[in-house]
């Protein structure tokens, strides 16, 4: 007899930078530990955002409870790697993140982490829509380029690094 499915957690945030590791050590021998991006969500609306449970679970769209637990893991897993020298990889999860049109992040329809990883979706590869890199200094606005996140572009007019529209907390 199966459980019920899972509720999809809402996230706003779909970070542009998805690996940390330690600085001197190959990648090649280092342990991964998997931060989902509903874990991300919690972490950034608890910690940056100082925003108390309920209300933190309320724009997850999830229980108190739930919250909680996803927050826990997270700081586990955080605590984890920064103890014993592993890598930071931030992928999947059970999220929905809906875009100003209800697409998605990738103009798809609602997103789901079930199944990351298991064949190549387009997922890791930046934004697929219409979304645009802003300077943040001079305001300049240039076309997202897929597969490259705004921090790694320029702005062409100051040289300043560029932020994404998921680069920026709603």
């Amino acid at each position: 007899m199966r459980g019920r499915p899972k509720r999809l957690r809402k996230i706003n945030y779909f970070p542009e930078i998805t690996y940390f590791k330690p600085a001197g050590i190959p990648l090649r021998d280092l342990d991964e530990v998997v931060l989902t991006l509903d874990e991300v969500e919690a972490i950034r609306l608890a910690e940056l955002e100082d925003l108390e449970q309920e209300e933190a679970s309320q724009k997850m769209k999830i229980s108190r409870v739930t919250f909680l637990r996803i927050l826990h893991s997270a700081h586990k897993k955080i605590a984890d790697s920064l103890i014993y020298g592993k890598a930071i990889k931030m992928k999947g999860g059970e999220y929905i993140m809906p875009n100003l049109d209800g697409t998605g992040p990738l103009g798809q329809g609602p997103v789901t982490g079930r199944g990351a990883g298991r064949r190549n979706t387009g997922r890791g590869q930046g934004w697929g829509g219409t979304a645009e890199c802003v300077c943040s200094k001079c305001g300049e606005k240039v076309p997202h380029q897929r597969g490259c996140p705004c921090v790694q572009i320029k702005c062409p007019k100051c040289g300043s690094r560029m932020s994404g529209v998921f680069c920026r907390p709603e």
